[in-house]
């Protein structure tokens, strides 16, 4: 208990209004859903990205790839306020940027009480970093768990228009 009220996890209380827009067009008189909407809500807000951070390239004229792994994802069922739960895996070749990781934490855990579909809150992910590092390359994969007998796998990637990837390289298996 906080300043004397419960604290419910997983709680459709813990939903921002955002969250209910697109209820609030299948359920226009709901008063449930519509006490959970405030005027001035934006469908996606911007305001998560305050927690990244990023730092110089240590060697920004070679291409080299950034994979980083992310186990514990959290966030909610727009309809159910119900918890989903992920792992990323974000891989960038960063051309003068790079992404401070614990920065990265912070912002990745600033999901978690935000109700959106998995679709959305993987390309946000990546529009949110591709945005700020301008990489040359990145590719952002969420596994998201079980849901109704259902895994869900979304896959965004960016580009930038001039960069074209060095063939790889197969280097012979050791006997």
């Amino acid at each position: 208990m906080e300043d004397g009220k419960e604290n419910v996890v997983g709680s459709t209380k813990d939903l921002n209004p955002e969250s209910f827009t697109l209820l609030s067009r299948i359920y226009p008189s709901s008063p449930i859903i519509g006490s959970l909407i405030e005027s001035d809500s934006a469908a996606m807000p911007d305001h998560h990205t305050h927690h990244l951070e990023t730092f110089e390239n240590p060697q920004p004229d070679a291409d080299y790839t950034i994979r980083m792994h992310i186990p514990e994802f959290t966030c909610l069922c727009p309809l159910t306020g119900q918890p989903d739960f992920a792992e990323f895996l974000i891989e960038y070749v960063p051309d003068k940027l790079c992404v401070e990781l614990k920065a990265l934490k912070l912002y990745m855990s600033s999901f978690r009480s935000k109700g959106l579909f998995h679709e959305a809150i993987t390309n946000r992910i990546l529009i949110d970093i591709a945005t700020l590092l301008k990489p040359r390359f990145m590719r952002i994969t969420a596994d998201f768990n079980v849901r109704g007998g259902i895994y869900t796998q979304v896959i965004a990637e960016h580009r930038q228009d001039d960069w074209e990837p060095k063939p790889p390289v197969t280097l012979p298996s050791q006997t």
